[in-house]
């Protein structure tokens, strides 16, 4: 018990059954000059009605401790307090790594005794950051602010030709339901294919073949939904020529 001082307030706990030791360590205790001891029951720990930071050390022979039993015990001390353990055939390395997981620091042995502390702050204290500080709204512009008047800042007008100005045509910008793309699919009902294939003929560029292949003969030869009705007969792949009279009005 070198670690127990004058005047200090000590919390001895003990488990299982009072024995010859344990009375030894109490009694070695109460002959400290203007010691406060107090003797608990380690499973009746968490029934008490100990404030928080009441004790200077704490001390036991147990060695056996849940999860929940050393969170407690660090509450229990004072900022820098010691809890002092005699362990006996106990797993030291996992001892030590269950008690600095709990938050204890400068776990170390000394005297056949395992002695740690509490950190030098309360738990859940908090305190500022030393490079915390309020910035100026104007040294957060100045940040993003150029310096250099010289630098080369790209004209975005520049960016577009005037082709790309140009408004489309809302009709252009239609494309198939199913697609996605402005191409009508297989068995196309939304008009799209019809409003393809007038487009094509109004360029008087010829469409690719209908199934009968037999478009570019003539009206005799073209069935009654196809869209070369009424133009004059063409080679395969060639460009609708029409002649002068058919641009004429009939008198």
């Amino acid at each position: 018990m070198n670690n127990i001082k004058e005047g200090s307030s000590i919390l001895y706990i003990w488990d299982g059954e009072m024995n010859a030791v344990i009375e030894s360590n109490v009694n070695e205790i109460r002959n400290i000059k203007d010691v406060q001891l107090k003797v608990e029951n380690l499973q009746r720990l968490s029934l008490a009605s100990y404030a928080n930071s009441s004790f200077d050390v704490i001390a036991t022979k147990h060695n056996q401790f849940d999860k929940n039993e050393l969170p407690l015990l660090l509450k229990l001390l004072k900022p820098s307090g010691k809890f002092v353990i005699s362990p006996s055939d106990v797993n030291l390395v996992e001892l030590k790594e269950n008690i600095i997981l709990s938050g204890f620091v400068n776990v170390q042995e000394s005297a056949g005794e395992l002695i740690c502390e509490k950190p030098n702050y309360e738990v859940g204290s908090s305190a500022k950051l030393s490079f915390a500080k309020k910035t100026d709204k104007a040294e957060v512009a100045s940040v993003w602010k150029i310096e250099n008047d010289d630098d080369e800042i790209i004209n975005p007008d520049d960016l577009l030709d005037e082709e790309d100005k140009i408004k489309p045509d809302p009709l252009t910008l239609r494309v198939c339901g199913t697609t996605g793309k402005r191409k009508a699919c297989k068995d196309c009902s939304c008009g799209l294919a019809e409003e393809l294939a007038g487009e094509k003929v109004s360029e008087n560029v010829p469409v690719q073949k209908s199934s009968c292949g037999s478009c570019y003969l003539g009206d005799a030869f073209r069935c009654a939904s196809c869209p070369y009705l009424g133009m004059p007969a063409f080679k395969p792949g060639e460009k609708i020529q029409l002649s002068d009279n058919l641009l004429k009005a009939d008198v």
